[in-house]
């Protein structure tokens, strides 16, 4: 994959999402006045909710997924995959390799850390994310992982977001660099949050239970809540939600590339802004999960949903995703495809779409890094997705 490619889109998205955050630009997600043209207000606002809680809902495993996924992505074990030892060369002095670099210790020369930046040019002259791992040892198995995330636009030096969270593995062993070593299973908690333009916008909290490899394939489990904290103005609504996958598998693929194959189940949730909370219970240890480890509490719950979700990854891209015949409240269904004649970074590359019966209410398109819009049929309004989520 030639990450160049990733530039010019993906560069643009994030900059359209931010300005429509900021209040500005036609992205702003608004509703028309009441009383107004553009048809009843009431349908249009219904519509609205339901579009950004189907948004949430398949944001949330996909978002999921990518975070599993990010926690096994050591150059010392990818290296080792059939593929992979020319993709991303396991180095410490930050070499350019296919558009990443990656450094032990990081840049700063922390001890026990790394930094893994991806650009958007494989000349790694442009960055894209910049990612920075500092982990403690806390037992003979276990682990705790403060990971930040800074975010940038193509050309610009100042980032756009950035993401926080703290991570802790249990019941696993460690490479050189710090990673659990995946094929042993392992257990995950993580509580995390995206920034822009230094306020907290999405609160989201996860679990991880992996088992060990057999062959080729391994089975997990997981859940999930998550809201986003500065809500919709307009609205004067959050928006949340929570979720379990049961159990699932994780493929690794002959070309080294990693395929993530469950079903998620859960329900979304509204309520006034400041009034979401996530709410922590005990954690898992084994699959299937029955009782979350992570709920909400404070909103009021919009109805369930259901997703089958395949989503696969190359050295920690998102190369593929489908959505077949998610249900949603409301009787809404949704599908999801993926692009292929188009390159990751191209806000088209994964697509949605949200209707009840032969009526279609809703479309997203994202890049591989969830960054994007949803299109409210009935208004025209476009909301931004950041990090797979609606962030206003």
């Amino acid at each position: 994959m030639d990450l160049r490619k990733l530039a010019l889109l993906s560069s643009l998205m994030a900059t359209t999402a931010l300005t429509a955050c900021g209040g500005g630009g036609s992205a702003s997600g608004s509703l028309p006045p009441s009383g107004g043209g553009g048809g009843g207000t009431q349908s249009t606002q219904s519509q609205t909710i339901d579009s950004i809680d189907a948004a949430n809902s398949v944001g949330s495993p996909i978002k999921d997924f990518t975070d599993y996924n990010e926690s096994m992505i050591s150059p010392a074990q990818e290296k080792s995959r059939t593929g992979f030892s020319v993709r991303l060369s396991a180095n410490t002095s930050g070499q350019c390799s296919n558009g990443i670099e990656f450094f032990a210790p990081d840049k700063n020369g922390d001890p026990n850390s790394t930094e893994r930046i991806v650009f958007f040019d494989n000349a790694c002259t442009e960055p894209a994310s910049d990612a920075v791992r500092v982990y403690t040892s806390t037992g003979t198995s276990s682990e705790t992982v403060h990971r930040s995330v800074t975010l940038y636009a193509l050309g610009s030096s100042t980032p756009i977001a950035t993401r926080s969270e703290t991570n802790n593995y249990t019941n696993a062993s460690y490479d050189q660099y710090g990673y659990p070593i995946a094929s042993g299973g392992f257990q995950r908690t993580s509580s995390g949050n995206l920034n822009i333009n230094g306020a907290k916008t999405i609160d989201d909290d996860s679990e991880l239970n992996v088992a060990a490899a057999s062959g080729n394939t391994q089975t997990f489990c997981g859940d999930s809540a998550g809201f986003n904290a500065t809500g919709n103005q307009q609205l004067a609504l959050t928006f949340g939600w929570a979720g379990v996958t049961p159990s699932g598998t994780r493929t690794l693929n002959n070309d080294g590339s990693v395929t993530w194959n469950a079903t998620h189940t859960g329900s979304v949730y509204t309520g006034p802004i400041g009034g979401l909370s996530i709410v922590v219970g005990a954690q898992n240890s084994s699959c299937p999960i029955s009782t979350p480890m992570f709920t909400l509490s404070g909103g009021t719950s919009k109805g369930t949903y259901n997703i089958p979700v395949s989503a696969t990854f190359a050295y920690g891209i998102l190369t593929n995703l489908t959505v077949t015949n998610a249900s949603l409240p409301n009787g809404d269904t949704l599908n999801v495809q993926t692009n292929q004649g188009v390159t990751p970074g191209d806000i088209h590359f994964i697509s949605g779409s949200l209707a009840n019966g032969s009526t279609q209410i809703a479309a997203f398109n994202v890049n591989a890094f969830g960054d994007g819009t949803l299109t409210v049929n009935a208004s025209g309004n476009a909301y931004p997705i950041v990090d797979w989520h609606v962030v206003r």
